[in-house]
């Protein structure tokens, strides 16, 4: 039955607009006034603004890590993001060294197959380069249309690739039309103050962020932005945590570098202290990187609102505190890494960032939807409102207050990033591709609905091919 969306206040990257948006067979069919209602069911969106779908560009879901798994699957995970006004996710495909990378695709998958309630891709790891890993690519961008590779230039024994395959990947994803994403701390180094920390005895997870100083992440970003400009390629840093970072990105841009950076609700919002807060509360913030002193806060707000940074990510990456969380209690490197964000990311980003001005409506939509769209070769099939795209909408009522917890969100994990925090704005409805996955603030999707998509590649993106410019 076709849609009829009406009374609402439409706001896209570039515009905002009172408009009704009449779907039809799962598309944005028309966009208008006075629109025929006819055979139509009616949504009322009065007094609520209207965003595209959010797009998460960073999640880990049903991921093996530290001799655990992520909290949340593909079925969970998914719903708290629908609940959070996400309609879209990118997922990560951790790979094996010598194993071939389509098995790794295929476990993904597995794993997410009957069991995703909104849409979704996968990024690809990176992990070696050599000329089996070559001659797969090509058939994987192909077949599977995963158009973006993940480098890890941490986690030191697990992770962690060296230099040498970083530069070949960024040579290869020119040639291949890909977009190379980065984890950018210096691996080597932590290691080296890691096991310092532990032979002084400072096991507290406190110690996580003092043996991932921010030097190590600016060291590392422009690392990579060096070997991106010498090989004429495409990167993106993904989580980008702290003034350090900032400036290499933005330095690299202005010397007309093809690179961007992601950002996250946690760096916004939250600080190194927490991860001080007694009976080893402070676990619960163990990510990577970690999190900063308070006033990176202000470099990165200001640098999502200049420019620098162009997206928002979740790294959802959820442990249960109890169960997970404490396999490091006497020694902080054997905290499984990573926060319960999904549900959480556009709600904080609005609230934090549109209602107290440090960045507009419009640039909302953007670094939450728009412009992941276009980097991850998604648009306009994702990331706008407009006729011909998917009806992926966020009905969201910019007025309603509350406080985050773990009692009312709607992922699997015991504890919540945010507890208490009080935030103004709700998702109410959101629909993918047409049909409600939440209604009114009840889930009435169902496990499976979610398509697998296969992306565009990165030469075929009108925005990705322009040099970089500051909005």
């Amino acid at each position: 039955m076709k849609k009829l969306v009406k009374n609402g206040v439409i706001v896209t990257a570039a515009d905002t607009y009172n408009g009704d948006i009449l779907i039809e067979d799962g598309k944005i069919a028309a966009i208008g006034k006075g629109l025929d209602e006819s055979s139509c069911e009616i949504v009322d969106a009065n007094g609520a603004y209207i965003f595209p779908g959010g797009i998460d560009p960073h999640t880990h879901l049903d991921m093996p890590f530290g001799g655990t798994v992520t909290k949340d699957d593909f079925e969970t995970g998914t719903i708290a993001a629908a609940f959070g006004g996400t309609t879209t996710i990118i997922d990560f495909c951790l790979t094996d060294k010598g194993k071939p990378l389509q098995s790794a695709i295929n476990t993904w998958h597995a794993k997410s197959e009957g069991k995703a309630a909104i849409d979704y891709s996968f990024h690809l790891m990176i992990g070696e380069m050599n000329d089996q890993v070559l001659e797969q690519l090509p058939t994987i961008i192909e077949d599977e249309g995963i158009t973006s590779f993940k480098v890890f230039m941490a986690y030191k024994d697990v992770f962690q690739a060296d230099d040498a395959t970083l530069y070949q990947t960024l040579i290869q994803a020119k040639e291949l039309g890909a977009l190379v994403m980065v984890h950018a701390e210096n691996g080597d180094v932590i290691d080296y103050l890691t096991k310092k920390a532990l032979e002084a005895g400072s096991t507290d997870p406190i110690y996580h962020a003092r043996t991932r100083p921010p030097e190590i992440e600016g060291e590392a970003t422009g690392r990579a932005a060096c070997f991106t400009g010498l090989a004429d390629s495409q990167l993106y840093v993904v989580h980008v945590s702290c003034a350090e970072a900032v400036n290499q990105i933005a330095q690299a841009r202005n010397r007309g570098v093809n690179i961007w950076g992601e950002t996250c609700p946690q760096y916004l919002v939250l600080d190194e202290s927490y991860l001080e807060k007694p009976n080893f509360e402070g676990a619960k913030y163990v990510w990577s990187p970690p999190l900063r002193e308070k006033w990176n806060q202000e470099v990165l707000w200001n640098a999502l609102k200049n420019g620098d940074l162009q997206t928002i990510g979740s790294d959802q990456c959820s442990f249960d505190f109890n169960g997970q969380k404490d396999l490091g209690k006497n020694d902080f490197t054997k905290i499984p890494n990573g926060g319960p964000i999904i549900e959480d990311r556009m709600s904080i980003l609005f609230s934090e960032g549109v209602q107290k001005g440090k960045i507009t409506l419009n640039q909302f939509v953007d670094v939450t939807s728009t412009r992941t769209a276009k980097l991850f070769g998604l648009y306009p099939k994702k990331g706008t409102i407009a006729v011909g795209s998917d009806a992926d909408l966020l009905i969201f009522d910019p007025t309603v207050k509350r406080k985050i917890s773990a009692e009312t969100h709607h992922m699997a994990v015991d504890y919540s990033a945010f507890e208490g925090m009080e935030i103004t704005g709700e998702p109410v409805s959101v629909l993918c591709r047409g049909e409600f996955v939440i209604k009114e603030k009840q889930f009435v999707g169902k496990s499976g609905y979610g398509e697998y998509i296969k992306r565009s590649k990165f030469n075929e993106r009108n925005e990705a091919q322009q040099s970089p410019v500051k909005l």
